[in-house]
């Protein structure tokens, strides 16, 4: 069954009933807008929403939408566990969930802080009268939601990206019982759904296909026609965002005499290497780093430049993009984007109808590419246009937060 028939099936008026805890590693997260935005819809039609982090942030900077978040954040203790802790956490949970510890046997092996963390969870979400939890990313987020969801006796479902399912750490057995355990697994791309049902075809029908979406409110349309000749990055500086090959196509840029400006927006592991690359590369004088940007910011860099430059890649360690909200941001403003043909990334940039994808590691294709959009404002136009059509039809944060919903609604679950 595909999300619109689920979401029909186990939807309805009692959805706002619900009181959803949201479950993620570390809360609030620079990069992890996609996360907000999601809150942000569930909040505006009314569902009630706790964030519980099983980490504490560790980022410098942070996004202004985040102000907009009305849930109250819980962060669970994360320290080092004595015994003692670990069996007043047990104690305490027992009243609170009438808990039966035989279902502390699906959990062996279990790191004891996830366990401490899931037991913690539980006793938290019994007190606050929670129906639901959804957790983001298929790992240590999970991994608490599930033992909490045993415990509680309350349904979990979670949102599988990309490192959490393509990296080499990835234990294939973790993931299995993950999913088999879990009312639904919504993931982000229809390569996602893919996989993940040739990985796990005996939990096919719980693999969900809603995508991230955005606030289309917040992204107005500029028209293409008259831009800088610029290109935009946006995004962290670490190995999958495939930056080497930016900086060398702007060095094939240059040596061909090309005028332009190249802005590189975003912060990460990878900066001085990026800032070695572009020295290495002759280009001070055309690409600029930028450092990070609140959003609001970030807008106004991408509508006014020709073209947003995604140059993806699957890394040595099999880490991949899921689907960088950033190309949502940028078509929704009327910006088109160059981009390779990692995870879902061509289903929203559609080559030669809203945007153009070329080979990972191909920095002369890059350059092609975005020299012919810097150079072509009827080709903007025409990729703008569609990619605009196309956000409003699929990537709708209202539209896609009310299928979530309609998932989180259903009343059972085998705990």
């Amino acid at each position: 069954m595909d999300a619109a028939a689920y979401c029909t099936t186990f939807g309805g008026e009692n959805q706002l009933e619900s009181k959803v805890a949201y479950v993620v590693k570390r809360y609030p997260r620079f990069s992890e807008t996609f996360i907000v935005n999601e809150i942000l819809g569930h909040e505006s039609a009314g569902l009630e929403i706790g964030i519980f982090s099983v980490r504490p942030p560790i980022d410098t900077h942070f996004q202004d939408v985040i102000s907009r978040v009305k849930a109250p954040v819980e962060y669970i203790p994360s320290d080092n566990v004595r015994a003692a802790e670990l069996w007043l956490a047990m104690q305490q949970c027992a009243a609170a969930c009438s808990s039966d510890w035989r279902a502390l046997d699906a959990f062996i092996g279990e790191p004891v802080l996830n366990l401490y963390q899931g037991i913690v969870l539980a006793r938290k979400l019994k007190e606050g009268g929670y129906t639901h939890i959804h957790a983001h990313f298929a790992s240590v987020a999970t991994s608490i939601a599930r033992i909490a969801s045993r415990l509680a006796n309350i349904p979990y479902t979670f949102t599988a990206h990309a490192k959490d399912i393509f990296h080499e750490s990835v234990v294939e057995e973790d993931i299995r019982t993950k999913i088999a355990d879990a009312l639904g697994v919504v993931t982000v791309s229809r390569f996602n759904v893919e996989n993940l049902t040739e990985r796990f075809p005996e939990s096919a029908s719980k693999i969900l296909l809603i995508y991230n979406g955005i606030d289309l409110d917040r992204f107005t349309y500029h028209d293409p026609d008259h831009r800088d000749r610029t290109i935009v990055f946006v995004g962290r500086l670490v190995e999958k965002k495939g930056l080497p090959t930016l900086v060398q196509a702007c060095g094939i840029l240059k040596d061909r005499g090309v005028d332009f400006r190249c802005r590189i927006i975003g912060t990460g592991e990878e900066e001085e290497t990026i800032k070695s690359a572009i020295s290495d590369s002759s280009v001070e004088q055309f690409v600029d780093m930028v450092g990070p940007l609140p959003q609001a910011d970030v807008a106004k860099e991408i509508a006014k430049a020709s073209v947003v430059a995604a140059p993806c890649v699957v890394g040595a360690d099999g880490n991949r993009d899921g689907l960088p909200t950033v190309i949502l941001e940028a078509m929704a403003l009327g910006t088109p984007c160059v981009s390779t043909d990692v995870t879902g990334i061509p289903e929203v940039v559609k080559h030669g109808d809203t945007g153009l994808i070329v080979p990972q590691y191909d920095a002369v294709a890059l350059a092609d590419a975005m020299l012919r959009l810097i150079d072509d404002a009827e080709m903007r136009r025409h990729y703008a246009e569609s990619g605009r059509r196309l956000i409003e039809r699929e990537f709708d944060a209202t539209i896609n937060t009310g299928k979530q919903r309609g998932l989180f609604s259903r009343a059972e679950v085998a705990v």
